[in-house]
């Protein structure tokens, strides 16, 4: 009997397959991994293919009170690139079509063929389709008529992220678009799994995707004096002054452990537990809060019944603003800290906020760390913040990759994602230690 089987006798929800695209051109998970484990930056300038205002977006300091919106994020190169008769669009309602709708459908595709099955051979199953998206502005007004008019609704609507796959695919089980902000993507998570095991589907993709549409989401945050201005997103680090926005796609391919075994697809990580809460009235509504956070934690610690101190990697949200980085921390600190001495990171550090998909791109990491038995680095954690006392906290910010040591011939990790509105989410993982090395 597998370690996964001793922890869980109810035939547990595990995670068999995924795949990644990510800024700076990554779609394969061994060159997201590379980026992760040798502490690279993927952030550019911001794209001048888009029809954005750039001048007017760098010029935004002109106005009274704001920050300064600097020239640098975290871009996916291929946002443009698709092949519609591959997944039997035409041209014309490809083009109509939200970008995250592209993205989100070639990564799902990818996931489906890193647990060895044929996206082809999927048409008909009772299987679920859960993708955190968020509103990006792509395109004009639907009322505006154009050559695309008549795609517009489907183009746009966030229910097609979801849908669309679906309907490629064959998948009759639920599809559904989850926007918690960008708690999206572990949000999705949480509906796919607790599907499969209520018997909802038989299967299910779940994650995330963000793609811009437009620079708003920059404009919203220097004039709230919450964007990054150095242009890096320096997560848990006493030089944070912000947040900085990127995109990505993750998807990952849930299902019953007895199912995996029966179909033999590889087993990266059993699901021990999954919650989503809300904020309620803790102040103002983009304010974190600590109280909630550390709730969910707790709530999602019990669901996988599982202790703290088990749990030896926690990939955090780590938007890189002081007040929720803070906030963040202490709440960890109160629960993971209390009871053991995990390593936090955030990815972000690499690729940017990427919102909406950010969950998803965590979650990936930390399958990717405990296949390779080995946490990897954030960056700027040279200069660790002083919000928090580290000696104290029993949290350990990852400075370098260094060996992640199971317990019982597993690794256990958490991963955390907090929205813009209030909904925070956070899973809980358990990886067998003896993995075969991930393939892209």
């Amino acid at each position: 009997m597998s370690a996964i089987e001793q922890g869980d006798a109810d035939d547990p929800i595990v995670i068999v397959g995924m795949a990644v695209e990510a800024p700076g051109g990554i779609d394969t998970l061994l060159a997201f991994w590379d980026v992760i484990a040798e502490a690279r930056e993927m952030i550019t300038p911001l794209p001048r293919d888009r029809g954005w205002p750039i001048t007017e977006l760098l010029a935004v300091t002109t106005r009274d009170g704001t920050t300064t919106v600097p020239d640098a994020g975290g871009f996916l190169t291929g946002a443009a690139e698709f092949d519609p008769g591959f997944f039997g669009i035409s041209p014309r309602e490809a083009i109509a079509m939200d970008p995250q709708q592209r993205v989100g459908l070639r990564v799902a595709w990818k996931a489906l063929e890193n647990a060895g099955v044929d996206p082809a051979s999927v048409d008909g199953d009772l299987a679920g389709c859960y993708l955190g998206a968020s509103i990006n502005e792509y395109g004009p007004r639907a009322d505006e008529v154009n050559d695309y008019s008549g795609h517009r609704v489907t183009g746009t609507a966030l229910g097609a992220v979801s849908g669309r796959i679906s309907h490629c695919l064959g998948l009759v089980g639920p599809a559904m678009t989850v926007d918690t902000a960008c708690a999206s993507a572990l949000s999705a998570l949480h509906l796919a799994t607790n599907a499969v095991r209520d018997g909802e589907c038989d299967w299910a993709l779940a994650g995330g995707v963000c793609v811009m549409g437009s620079p708003a989401a920059f404009f919203e945050f220097a004039i709230n004096n919450g964007l990054s201005v150095d242009g890096h997103c320096r997560s848990y680090s006493e030089g944070a002054s912000g947040t900085l926005w990127g995109e990505g796609a993750g998807v990952v391919v849930v299902e019953r452990l007895s199912r995996a075994q029966r179909l033999g697809h590889r087993v990266y990580a059993q699901v021990l537990g999954t919650r989503v809460n809300h904020n309620g009235r803790s102040g103002a509504l983009v304010v974190p809060s600590a109280d909630a956070q550390q709730q969910l934690i707790e709530a999602t610690l019990a669901a996988a019944k599982i202790d703290a101190c088990e749990i030896g990697m926690v990939e955090g949200h780590g938007t890189a603003t002081p007040i929720g980085d803070k906030l963040e921390l202490t709440a960890l600190a109160n629960t993971y800290g209390k009871r053991g001495s995990p390593v936090v990171g955030s990815l972000k550090t690499n690729f940017g906020h990427a919102q909406a998909a950010s969950g998803a791109l965590g979650l990936i990491k930390t399958l990717l760390c405990g296949a390779a038995g080995s946490t990897a680095p954030t960056l700027f954690s040279d200069s660790p913040t002083g919000a928090i006392d580290w000696d104290t906290t029993g949290l350990r910010l990852a400075t370098k990759v260094e060996p992640w040591r199971p317990t019982s011939g597993m690794r256990y990790g958490a991963v955390s994602s907090f929205g813009v509105a209030g909904s925070n989410a956070h899973a809980v993982l358990a990886m067998p230690a003896l993995q075969e090395p991930v393939h892209a």
